[in-house]
């Protein structure tokens, strides 16, 4: 977990294995990359060792950057102030989200610089990065055209 060294941690990290170890490489350069299928020409996400869409082997898969454009497909705001022993959203309530990204594959973020009450479906978004004490950096999405933080 994250957060300040005496306070309560404020994300969960993400894990890294085997199959998404190039993915959280590329966001300690800030890059969002996805994997390929090259047999059916289809974006999978997330990571990994098999297409879940023709059953092509991982050999079939290779990483591709995307834009860090997309649209919300579905939004939530959380209202509970913390997760057990952390300080998640600070007592704020937050946005999680569902994104389709350009590349035509979906995934949860949060939606974050603006209001979490505002975050509608169809709302155009745009990657922005949260650095991780390891070097990676977490994929966050805010309104397109917004300020990054």
């Amino acid at each position: 977990m994250t957060g300040a060294p005496d306070g309560p941690p404020t994300r969960f990290e993400p894990p890294v294995g085997a199959e998404s170890s190039p993915f959280w490489e590329a966001t300690g350069d800030g890059r969002l990359l996805v994997q390929w299928c090259t047999a059916c020409d289809r974006g999978v996400f997330y990571p990994r060792s098999f297409c879940p869409h023709c059953a092509a082997p991982g050999s079939a898969l290779e990483w591709r950057t995307a834009s860090g454009r997309a649209t919300v497909y579905a939004a939530v705001v959380e209202h509970r102030p913390e997760a057990a022993g952390t300080a998640f959203s600070g007592g704020r309530p937050y946005c999680v989200a569902l994104v389709d990204l350009e590349e035509g594959v979906r995934m949860m973020t949060n939606v974050i610089d603006c209001p979490p009450d505002e975050v509608r479906s169809g709302m155009a978004v745009t990657v922005t990065w949260e650095p991780l004490p390891d070097g990676r950096q977490l994929a966050l999405f805010r309104p397109a055209g917004g300020e990054a933080r």
